[in-house]
């Protein structure tokens, strides 16, 4: 079963998350991510509910996402492809709506196998080898934002005090 945040990618101005914050860019690599089951795992563990809706905030969800790192120019340009695929599927259905799309009971399999085929190439851009579910996943992420953060929570050591001659430090 593909999950989804609405996120849209209207005309060539920019995404739109469903608390309508904009992310400035065209970029089909960062689309491809943000619609990626990578992406949608963090948002499932990570996001915020408004009722039993998502919340989708830039600095809780977006800002903390642990993106790939040194994805080469092949990987980006396969991100990148296959998710103009899943642009192109949506436009074979024009008078669908994206909460028709991805219904579960009915969405398009032609929409699932897009989706698929850019999980797949966004999960090789993390590593190389395959997620099995959903926990493998959300372990792997977490790991790589601990990673991350890390260097941010080290406490300063507490500098030893001196102690005069003959006396026990306190």
């Amino acid at each position: 079963m593909i999950f989804s945040i609405c996120l849209a990618f209207p005309g060539a101005e920019w995404p739109v998350l469903n608390n309508r914050s904009k992310n400035g860019t065209t970029d089909r690599v960062l689309f491809g991510i943000l619609t990626s089951a990578m992406h949608m795992t963090w948002v499932k563990y990570v996001c915020g509910r408004l009722e039993s809706r998502f919340r989708y905030s830039n600095t809780i969800v977006y800002n903390n996402f642990p993106f790939p790192e040194n994805v080469n120019d092949k990987q980006k340009q396969k991100v990148k492809t296959l998710a103009q695929a899943v642009l192109d599927t949506w436009a074979k259905y024009p008078d669908s709506s994206l909460a028709d799309l991805y219904d579960p009971l009915t969405m398009p399999p032609d929409l699932v196998k897009a989706h698929q085929g850019l999980d797949k190439a966004v999960n090789l851009c993390y590593r190389p080898q395959p997620f099995t579910n959903e926990l493998n996943r959300i372990e792997y992420l977490f790991s790589l934002y601990e990673a991350l953060t890390a260097p941010l929570l080290q406490a300063e050591k507490p500098k030893k005090r001196k102690s005069r001659a003959g006396q026990s430090p306190a």
